[in-house]
């Protein structure tokens, strides 16, 4: 089964030199999305005016979700996004996130009823982030400068199929480079809002689908991304957060109290 619409969602603070090349790369999509939805965190007047540029242009519709800026509450602007979606499938990426240009069309081609999809990421180095926002550069191959874990530049849907569901969620997931039924989605009621500053957010969601019989499926040799490098975000309450995972994987939690529910509707 493939499906043929899709809300791209993708969070974003406080860096409109990133989200600009993963503007730029929506719009070339060789399969557009039907809809970019931009979950902004709380970010200053830079980033709206750099969204307000693009909805002038934008091939599809172009959505600013956006509120006050009380520290990291990522679960928290992600869920008001996808609540605002206007599709069944979403495709979920990071803001720091370039995309390959058949990257919504791999998505779409391999989704499919009772299962979630997650890629993998190629890296774009520290040294070669003058020259990629100098260049405003967003197509990249095997041989390009400035990468790594250039494997995973190779686009090989045949070799794809190698790849099958499976029931445990997998330590490969990242949610840079996600999508899921918005049904699904829904069912668990979304991110955990009660998850604190950075991390866990998206795996803790995966294994509450997982927990009620979703399966996961990796993308490999499609649905390729290149993260743009930045400092890594504080990890001073990641612990706290694994124990919330922890807890979910264990007693096999479906639902959060703290989650989507409350911006459906609105």
């Amino acid at each position: 089964m493939s499906v043929t619409s899709c809300s791209l969602v993708t969070p974003t603070y406080n860096w409109p030199a990133a989200l600009e090349l993963l503007l730029l790369s929506a719009f070339d999509q060789s399969v557009l999305p039907n809809e970019i939805i931009i979950a902004d965190d709380g970010s200053t007047a830079e980033t709206k005016n750099l969204i307000e540029t693009f909805q002038k242009k934008s091939p599809v519709p172009l959505h600013h979700i956006w509120h006050e800026d009380q520290g990291n509450q990522k679960p928290k602007i992600m869920n008001k996004a996808i609540a605002s979606a206007k599709y069944d499938y979403i495709v979920e990426i990071d803001g720091d996130i370039i995309m390959h240009k058949d990257f919504i069309k791999d998505h779409l081609s391999s989704a499919d009823k009772g299962q979630y999809l997650f890629g993998s990421r190629v890296n774009i180095t520290e040294d070669h982030l003058s020259e990629l926002f100098k260049k405003k550069k967003t197509k990249f191959n095997l041989l390009s400068k400035g990468i790594n874990k250039r494997t995973r530049t190779i686009r090989f849907p045949y070799l794809a199929k190698l790849y099958q569901p499976v029931n445990e969620r997998s330590r490969k997931l990242r949610g840079c480079n996600m999508s899921f039924w918005r049904d699904d989605f829904l069912k668990i009621n979304g991110f955990n809002e009660e998850l604190v500053g950075w991390g866990i957010d998206d795996s803790e969601m995966a294994q509450r689908l997982h927990n009620i019989g979703i399966k996961g499926k990796r993308l490999r040799y499609k649905g390729i991304v290149y993260h743009i490098y930045h400092n890594e975000q504080s990890k001073d309450h990641i612990h706290l957060n694994e124990v919330i995972e922890q807890n979910t994987t264990k007693n096999k939690i479906t639902y959060v109290n703290k989650g989507v529910d409350q911006y459906l509707n609105n």
